[in-house]
């Protein structure tokens, strides 16, 4: 929805938040590789009750409190990845809120995480961010508990999220199994785009596309994750497809056949790369899958396959009986038309991943 549908009051002159950044979004993040440097022999607790730690890189953590009720645990924010404060709030809190669907669960609290330079933009520009985000909060049926500002530049958004699930319908990153289709929930590129947009290559109709999509929740593929019994699953974020389906393999020990021609893609998104747009993120994520992806597709579908995506869809292991049902599922909705399965799940190779 847009602010105007919320009925959000003006707040002042319009400021572009994408003055203030060079990187926005999941692009934003630290490369896999110097993340897993930086924690590795870092020691921690262990507990019976932790289901999920950050040991297989998953998308949060996970703690069961008795046999019908788990807590997933997890938090995101970032700097602006659009010029709109409030749609940036939406994207935000959407992309936060993705970590609690894509382990099948349903968001239950959230709290607010501002860094804001309160002397060198209009304070009004984050109450817009507040609102956006509190929208989608809202959309989730989740209760914002609170949060914490501080004054900081370039400006970040994002939420800590407490999600519920029961234990035996806890879906993991380590959960894909040998013999399933792959299905990709939402269109990739919107880093092409966004990027795009900043260079003025991209229209304003492709750019307010891909502003939708990454304000979409992955609310209805949680939903029917859980009704057909999906055990494996990861959203698609900075990494890109084939940073996150490499983690998705290894985590599951097996390996993964992905069909380039099958992957969906914004609309536009092909013909920028094919004109050189394409952002630093996806050569840093080449970088962290190099040796554990074996491409053999065309150069533009590779780099599609690796462009961070913020508030990017999710990637469902599904048995093959049912992966049909669950696809015209997502479509039906309304909401996932471009849904599609983009291959399969194979018993453990030389490579994580083969592009093809």
């Amino acid at each position: 929805m847009t602010k105007n549908e919320h009925n959000v009051p003006e707040t002042g002159e319009p400021f572009d938040l994408l003055t203030t950044v060079e990187y926005g979004g999941c692009s934003a993040k630290l490369p896999a590789s110097k993340l897993a440097e930086l924690l590795d022999g870092i020691p921690m607790l262990k507990d019976s009750n932790v289901m999920v730690d950050v040991s297989t890189h998953d998308d949060a953590g996970v703690y069961r409190l008795d046999d019908r009720t788990a807590l997933i645990v997890t938090t995101d924010f970032f700097p602006p990845v659009c010029s709109d404060p409030f749609e940036f709030g939406q994207i935000a809190a959407a992309n936060s809120l993705s970590d609690v669907y894509a382990m099948g669960g349903r968001p239950l609290l959230a709290l607010n995480l501002n860094m804001f330079p309160a002397g060198k933009i209009p304070l009004g520009v984050l109450r817009e961010i507040l609102l956006g985000g509190q929208s989608k909060i809202n959309e989730a049926g989740a209760l914002t508990m609170g949060g914490h500002t501080i004054d900081d530049w370039p400006p970040k958004y994002g939420l800590a999220v407490v999600g519920t699930v029961e234990p035996d319908r806890l879906v993991t990153n380590s959960g894909a199994r040998a013999g399933q289709r792959l299905i990709l929930t939402k269109p990739l590129g919107n880093g092409v785009i966004v990027a795009a947009r900043r260079l003025g290559m991209a229209s304003g109709e492709v750019y307010q596309n891909a502003l939708d999509q990454m304000k979409l929740l992955n609310r209805v593929g949680a939903e029917v994750m859980r009704k057909y019994g999906v055990a494996g699953a990861t959203d698609i974020t900075g990494f890109g497809l084939m940073g996150h389906a490499a983690s998705m393999a290894d985590a599951s020990g097996v390996s993964m056949r992905i069909e380039a021609s099958a992957l969906p893609v914004l609309a536009g998104a092909r013909e920028l790369v094919g004109e050189g747009c394409i952002p630093g993120a996806a050569f840093r994520n080449l970088e962290h899958v190099r040796g554990r992806v074996e491409f053999g597709c065309d150069a533009d579908s590779r780099m599609l396959a690796l462009d961070a995506q913020t508030s990017g869809g999710l990637l469902m292991a599904v048995d093959a009986d049912k992966a049909g049902a669950a696809l015209a599922e997502l479509r039906d909705s309304g909401l996932h038309p471009q849904a599609a399965v983009i291959g399969e799940v194979t018993s453990r190779g030389e490579k994580s991943i083969c592009l093809v």
